[in-house]
């Protein structure tokens, strides 16, 4: 089948680095998968010229609201993939989740990748339950052995001799709500106190107004860098490098990051939301907090605890190669998309 996947597809975000996975599982076996942002198309209408001029048979998107809105009504055969924002945020305005309501009615099927998001969906459209498939996110990591790790450090203008650094990772899309500046202040503030500690934010400016924000606050916070996107390889390799990975968003579908880490072993510290708490248990795969000032004290706990620190590790290390097979990712879209013929 010629495919049409639809969704916010920008390199190094959740949704472009989830599309560009499927898209490989169903050119595997055949198919031909055309991936399109949704930037560059602002109406239902620009899809419906879309279809024909490209001889699209069927279609995938990523996220019920922005990308379902624009396949309704195009007399196309297409199933849906859950974001996060659209289950757990987009749901709450009544004229969204009518939109997304009419979306799931005409979808051949829809991919949660939590039970528990499914449960959610089902509580706002009860009709649609049975269309529903649970698949979690499979995960692929890649690193780049030549990566540079101290001539990353200089060029940061972290120059502490890197064997007593602590460096957090925050890896997230500078919009609202990945929350990038929930710990600002009280990481400064520890890391006036215990200067071997950094926190790092890397990502793309998605909201390029409050990646200004956030720019113009990192600059007056100790200890607190601000990096623009890099390569996935290269990110990788930082991430190896890093003592601990830290989510901090306000809502959350299934973090990839979260995953790619507990698979390059390397522990994870999460806000304690929902879509972070589905996928890791509290001390256990990983460590979930609820303030800024209790991230700090989960931190110094873990800093002073290496045996907790290489339980977390190996843990998650089981977790995700048990729960988060790429392999059965592959199995579970092909044979989902053939509901599409």
């Amino acid at each position: 089948m010629r495919l049409l996947m639809l969704g916010a597809l920008r390199a190094h975000t959740g949704n472009g680095t989830t599309a560009r996975r499927i898209q490989d599982h169903l050119e595997a076996a055949g198919h031909s998968c055309t991936l399109v942002d949704i930037s560059s198309c602002k109406s239902p209408l620009a899809v419906s010229n879309l279809i024909p001029s490209e001889n699209f048979e069927a279609a995938l998107g990523i996220h019920l609201y922005k990308a379902g809105r624009l396949l309704q009504g195009n007399g196309i055969p297409f199933g849906i993939i859950f974001g996060g924002t659209d289950i757990n945020e987009d749901a709450k305005c009544e004229e969204k989740a009518k939109v997304m309501g009419r979306v799931l009615e005409e979808a051949r099927f829809a991919v949660s990748f939590t039970e528990s998001m499914k449960e959610a969906a089902a509580v706002y459209w009860p009709r649609a339950r049975n269309k529903i498939y649970v698949q979690a996110q499979g995960i692929v990591t890649t690193c780049n052995a030549s990566f540079n790790w101290k001539r990353f450090l200089q060029s940061e203008g972290i120059l502490q001799d890197s064997s007593s650094l602590r460096l957090f990772l925050l890896i997230c899309g500078l919009r609202r709500v990945k929350d990038p500046l929930y710990l600002v202040d009280a990481f400064a503030e520890w890391h006036r106190e215990e200067p071997s500690t950094h926190l790092i934010i890397i990502g793309p400016a998605v909201d390029p107004l409050f990646a200004e924000e956030v720019k113009e606050k990192i600059k007056r916070a100790d200890g607190v860098h601000l990096l623009q996107e890099i390569s996935q390889e290269d990110l990788h390799a930082l991430v190896k490098k890093c003592f601990a990975i830290v989510n901090s968003s306000i809502s959350e579908g299934m973090s990839a990051t979260i995953l790619e880490a507990m698979d390059l072993n390397v522990p994870v510290m999460a806000r304690n939301i929902p879509g972070n708490a589905a996928i890791i248990t509290h001390k256990t795969t990983g460590l979930l907090y609820s303030n800024p000032q209790e991230f700090v004290q989960l931190s110094k706990s873990l800093i002073g605890d290496p045996f907790l620190h290489k339980e977390i590790v190996m843990k998650a290390k089981e977790y995700v190669t048990k729960h988060h097979s790429w392999e059965h990712e592959r199995k579970a879209y092909q044979n989902l998309v053939l509901m599409l013929q």
